[in-house]
C-alpha cells in the first residue's frame, strides 16, 4: 500500500514539475547565498565567497537530477524526451516519415480489413443467450446439414444430449398488408424455435410449440425489428394485426428484439413463420415425407454438462435406430456438430479457407511492409552513422541509442496503425451495411468491435519491432573512432547483408500477391467465357411463386401455361421456357437415383445423386440447351402418362455407360418410380462454378408440378425493352402475383460473387504488394547509387560506358530483384492451388498466368529503378570529384 502511494505522489508530481523546478532553484540559491555571507564576514571577497559556496555545496545540476529522480519517474521522463526527440526527428524527414507512415497503414489496414471479417463470420458467436453451448446438427460423411421433417421430430424426441432440438427453413412469401403485395423472405421455424434459443420477444409474444396442432394450424407471424421498423414504422398496434400471407390470413404475435436477425449470419430475413404451415407459405406440405429433406438445419443448446463427443454418440445411437426402421429412407445416418451461423461446412468450409488464406496474404503484406521499412530504418541508421558515434563518444550507451531508434519506430507504427484503423473501420461498416446481391436477403455484419482494435494494436508494436529490430546489429558494432575520422559507416560492399535478405523476401511476397491476383483474374475471365449449359444472353427471368398468390400445386400448372402463352405472343420473343429452379440458383435439389434391375432402395444402393429440374417442354429451347439425342419433352407428357425424363450426358455415363445406352432405358427414384430415358442434352453448372461434372435429370413440369417457378424469355435484341410488355402481361393475368424481373446475366451474378469476391481481394492485395515492392526495390537502388557516387564518378572519368555504370550501380538491385521473383512464382504457384475451389478453372499453371508474373515483375522492376538509373548517368564526374 505504501508503495502504491508512493507511486501515485511521483505520478502527480510530474503535473507540477516546473513548478518544483522553480521551488528547487530558489532553495538552492538562498542556501548558495546563506553561506557566501557567511564567507563574506569570514573576509573572503565577493567572487571567492560565491565559489566557494558553490564548492561547498558541490554539483548543482548533479543535485538537480537527484532530486527529480527522487520525487519522480525517470522511466516515463526519459520516455517523453525520446518521444519529443523522436517526432522532431521525423519532423527534419518528412519524406521517409510519409513513406513508412503511408506503408504501415496500408499493411495493418489490410489485415484489420480481413480479421474483422474472419471475427465477424468464423470467430463471434451468434448473437443468441449462451452461444457457446449452441450448436447445429450434421449427417452423413459430406457433412450435410439437411434434415426431413420426421427425422428432426425422432431427433428432438430421443437425444438425450440437448436441452431442446429447434429446426428452420428458409423460404419467399408473398405478403398483403393492405397495400401492394410484396414478396418477403422468411425464416419457416419449428414452434419451438425462440424457446430453445432463449430469445425475448421486443414487442409482444413469440408463438410456441403450444401452438402447433397440425399442419396449417399455427397462422402466425414474428416481424424481425428491422421490418417492423421499415413497414409498419415503429407502430405499437401492429400486435394483432392480420395480414394476408400467401392469400391466407396470418396474425402479428410481436416483434423480435433489434440485435437478433435469425440463425444464419448471412440471411436476414423479415419476419418468422410457424413451419407446420409450410402447405400455406410454399403451397405443398411434405413435412410427413421422411426422404425429404427440405429443412435447411437442426440445432440447440447443449446440456449443462455434456460434450460435444457426447452428444455425437448419443446422435449417433438415433441414427442407428433410424437406419433400421426406416432402411429406404434413412442410410449413412452418422452426425456430428457443427456451429450453426454458417450452416455448417455448406458455406463455412469454403468460407473459413478463403478467409484464412486471405489472412495469410494480408499477413504476408505486413510482412513486405516490414522488411521494407526495415531496410529504409536501416538505411536512415546508416545515415545517421555520425550522430550515433558522436553520442556514443560523449558518453552515451548503446542501449540507449537503441531506445531511442525503437522510440522511433514505434512512434511511425502506431501512427501508421492509427490510420489503418480509421480506414479499416470506414469500410467494415460500410461491408455491414452493403448487399452484395439484390436477388437475394443477404448482408455481411461485419461491424469491428474490440478485438479489431486489439489486433490492430499489437501488429503496430509486433510490426515496430520486426523493422526497428533491424538495425540494432549496425549500431551495437559501431566503431564512434572510426566513424568519426571517415565519416560514415555506410559501405554497399559485395556480400548479402541483412538489407538485401529483406528486399529479397519482400519481392517474394510480392510475386506470390502478383501471381495469386493474376491467377484469380484468369480464372474470372474463363468462368465469364465459360460453357454453362445454358446461355444466359437475350434473355429475361419471370421469377415467382405462384403460392404466393393462393395457388395450390393442383392448380399451378394451368396458370403456368396460361403464363408461357401470353409471354410467347409479345412482339420480339423468340421462345418462353419455365423451369421450378435455375442452374447456378442460391442451391439445388437433388435425389439418389438407382439403377432398374435394382430392389433394394436403399440409400447405399443408389447409382448416383442427381440434380433434378422441372421444366415445361419450351425450357432447352429458350435456355439454348442442346439436345445430344433423343427427344425433348412434351405437353403430352403430362400426370397421366408414362413417367419420362431427358438427362444429361453425366448422368447417361453413371447410369448406362454411356448416352447411345440411355435412350429407352429405365431408372429408379427412391419412391420405386420407373422414369424412361427419352433424350439427352448436354452438360452444364447446376451447382457453383466450380464442381466436376454433375449428373442431372429434366422432369416434365406436369409430372412434377411445382408453385416455384421462373420463366425463361429469349428474345432477338436487348431483353430489357421486353420489360414493360412483359410485366403488363403478368399482370393481366393476376394482378396479386408478386413477381421479378431481371436478365439472366444478373441472375449469375450470385454465382460469380465468390469469384469476383475472390478476384478484387486477391486483386487489392496484389496491387499493395507490387507497390510495397516498388518502394523497396527504389529504395534500396537509391541508397545504392547515393553510397557509390564517388566511385561511379571515377568509373566514368577512366571512360566507363553507360552500360557499364548502369550494371555497377544497379546490377546487385536486378540481381535480387531475379532472385526475389523465382522464389515469390514457386509460392505463388503452390498457394493459388487453395483458389482453385473458389474461382472457376483457376491454375497457376496457366502460360498467360506465368508470362504476366514475369513481365508485371520486370516493369515493378523497371519502375522502381528508372530515377536511380537517370541519377547515375547524370553524374558529372568533374563536379562531383571536385567536391569530394
Amino acid at each position: 500500500m505504501k508503495s502504491l502511494r508512493r507511486f501515485f505522489t511521483r505520478l502527480a508530481s510530474l503535473a507540477t514539475r516546473r513548478a518544483q523546478d522553480e521551488r528547487l532553484r530558489e532553495e538552492i540559491e538562498e542556501h548558495i547565498a546563506l553561506e557566501t555571507a557567511e564567507n563574506l564576514r569570514a573576509g573572503l571577497s565577493p567572487i571567492e565567497a560565491r565559489r566557494q559556496a558553490m564548492l561547498k555545496f558541490g554539483g548543482v545540476e548533479a543535485m538537480k537530477q537527484d532530486y527529480r529522480a527522487d520525487r519522480g519517474l525517470p522511466f516515463i521522463e526519459d520516455l517523453v524526451r525520446d518521444v519529443r526527440f523522436a517526432l522532431r526527428m521525423l519532423r527534419k524527414s518528412p519524406g521517409f516519415t510519409a513513406v513508412a507512415v503511408v506503408t504501415l497503414a496500408v499493411a495493418i489496414g489490410a489485415n484489420a480489413v480481413v480479421f474483422g471479417v474472419l471475427n465477424a463470420l468464423i470467430l463471434r458467436p451468434l448473437n443468441v443467450p449462451q452461444a457457446e453451448s449452441l450448436w447445429g446438427i450434421e449427417r452423413g460423411s459430406d457433412k450435410a446439414v439437411n434434415q426431413s421433417y420426421p427425422d428432426y421430430l425422432d431427433l428432438r424426441d430421443r437425444n438425450r444430449s440437448f436441452d431442446d432440438l429447434a429446426a428452420y427453413n428458409v423460404a419467399l412469401a408473398g405478403l398483403d398488408t393492405g397495400n401492394n403485395p410484396s414478396s418477403s423472405w422468411i425464416l419457416e421455424v419449428t414452434g419451438n424455435y425462440f424457446d430453445a434459443l432463449g430469445i425475448h420477444p421486443y414487442l409482444g409474444r413469440f408463438f410456441h410449440g403450444a401452438d402447433e396442432h397440425g399442419p396449417n394450424s399455427a397462422p402466425y407471424i414474428v416481424l424481425t425489428y428491422a421490418f417492423w421498423h421499415s413497414h409498419f414504422q415503429d407502430d405499437r398496434s401492429v400486435v394483432g394485426r392480420t395480414v394476408q400471407l400467401n392469400k391466407h390470413p396470418f396474425t402479428i404475435l410481436g416483434v423480435a428484439p433489434l440485435e437478433f436477425r435469425g440463425t444464419l449470419l448471412f440471411v436476414f430475413p423479415d419476419f418468422w413463420v410457424p413451419l407446420v404451415n409450410q402447405e400455406q407459405v410454399e403451397g405443398t406440405n411434405v413435412l410427413n415425407a421422411r426422404g425429404n429433406r427440405s429443412i435447411l438445419m437442426v440445432l440447440g443448446h447443449l446440456k449443462a454438462g455434456v460434450t460435444p463427443l457426447q452428444a455425437v454418440a448419443d446422435l449417433n445411437s438415433i441414427g442407428s435406430y433410424l437406419e433400421k426402421t426406416y432402411p429406404k429412407d434413412d442410410g449413412q445416418m452418422t452426425f456430428s456438430l457443427t456451429r450453426p451461423g454458417l450452416t455448417g461446412d455448406w458455406l463455412g468450409g469454403p468460407l473459413r479457407a478463403f478467409l484464412s488464406g486471405l489472412m495469410l496474404l494480408a499477413a504476408l503484406i505486413l510482412m513486405a511492409a516490414c522488411a521494407n521499412l526495415g531496410s529504409l530504418f536501416a538505411a536512415r541508421a546508416s545515415d545517421r552513422s555520425r550522430e550515433v558515434a558522436l553520442r556514443l563518444a560523449l558518453g552515451a550507451g548503446r542501449l540507449r541509442v537503441l531506445r531511442q531508434l525503437f522510440t522511433e519506430a514505434v512512434l511511425v507504427s502506431l501512427i501508421g496503425g492509427a490510420f489503418g484503423l480509421w480506414g479499416s473501420v470506414a469500410l467494415l461498416r460500410g461491408l455491414s451495411v452493403w448487399q452484395p446481391l439484390p436477388t437475394a436477403p443477404l448482408q455481411v455484419p461485419v461491424n469491428p468491435d474490440a478485438n479489431v482494435y486489439a489486433v490492430a494494436l499489437l501488429l503496430s508494436l509486433a510490426s515496430a519491432f520486426l523493422f526497428g529490430v533491424v538495425p540494432v546489429r549496425q549500431v551495437l558494432h559501431t566503431d564512434p573512432y572510426h566513424v568519426i575520422k571517415s565519416g560514415s559507416t555506410g559501405t554497399v560492399g559485395r556480400r548479402f547483408t541483412v538489407r538485401d535478405l529483406s528486399l529479397v523476401a519482400q519481392i517474394a511476397i510480392c510475386a506470390v500477391l502478383v501471381t495469386s491476383s493474376l491467377v484469380a483474374v484468369r480464372g474470372l475471365v474463363r468462368s465469364l467465357h465459360s460453357n454453362f449449359g445454358f446461355e444466359p444472353k437475350n434473355t429475361l427471368l419471370v421469377e415467382t411463386a405462384l403460392s404466393m398468390a393462393g395457388y395450390s400445386a393442383d392448380r399451378a400448372p394451368a396458370m403456368q401455361k396460361r403464363m408461357i402463352d401470353a409471354l410467347e405472343s409479345i412482339p420480339g420473343v423468340k421462345s418462353v421456357g419455365l423451369v421450378d429452379r435455375l442452374p447456378l440458383y442460391y442451391g439445388a435439389n437433388s435425389s439418389d437415383v438407382f439403377a432398374d434391375k435394382t430392389t433394394d432402395l436403399r440409400p447405399t444402393n443408389a447409382a448416383a445423386e442427381a440434380m433434378i429440374y422441372n421444366i415445361s417442354p419450351e425450357y432447352f429451347d429458350a435456355a439454348r440447351t442442346s439436345l445430344l439425342a433423343g427427344r425433348t419433352l412434351s405437353w403430352h407428357d403430362d400426370k397421366d402418362a408414362p413417367r419420362v425424363a431427358v438427362v444429361n450426358r453425366e448422368f447417361a455415363g453413371k447410369i448406362f455407360g454411356s448416352a447411345t445406352d440411355a435412350l429407352g432405358k429405365y431408372f429408379k427414384r427412391r419412391d420405386g418410380t420407373r422414369i424412361q430415358v427419352v433424350g439427352i442434352v448436354e452438360d452444364g453448372k447446376y451447382t457453383s462454378l466450380a464442381e466436376d461434372p454433375q449428373p442431372a435429370m429434366f422432369l416434365p413440369i406436369l409430372q412434377s408440378p411445382s408453385t416455384v417457378v421462373s420463366l425463361v424469355v429469349r428474345s432477338d435484341g436487348d431483353p430489357q425493352q421486353l420489360a414493360p410488355a412483359i410485366k403488363s402481361a403478368v399482370q393481366d393475368l393476376d394482378a396479386g402475383l408478386p413477381f421479378t424481373l431481371r436478365t439472366w446475366n444478373q441472375e449469375l451474378e450470385s454465382a460469380l460473387f465468390p469469384s469476383r469476391m475472390a478476384t478484387l481481394s486477391l486483386g487489392v492485395l496484389g496491387v499493395m504488394g507490387a507497390m510495397l515492392s516498388i518502394t523497396g526495390v527504389f529504395g534500396m537502388a537509391a541508397y545504392s547509387v547515393s553510397k557509390r557516387l564517388r566511385e561511379l564518378g571515377i568509373r566514368m572519368a577512366l571512360g566507363a560506358q553507360r552500360k557499364e555504370v548502369l550494371q555497377a550501380a544497379l546490377g546487385r538491385a536486378f540481381k535480387l530483384l531475379a532472385f526475389g521473383s523465382a522464389a515469390g512464382l514457386l509460392l505463388g504457384i503452390l498457394a493459388s492451388r487453395v483458389l482453385a475451389s473458389i474461382v472457376y478453372q483457376a491454375t497457376p499453371r496457366d502460360p498467360l498466368v506465368l508470362s504476366g508474373v514475369v513481365l508485371a515483375m520486370l516493369l515493378l522492376g523497371l519502375l522502381a529503378t528508372w530515377i536511380p538509373a537517370q541519377r547515375a548517368l547524370s553524374i558529372d564526374p568533374v563536379i562531383l570529384l571536385r567536391e569530394e
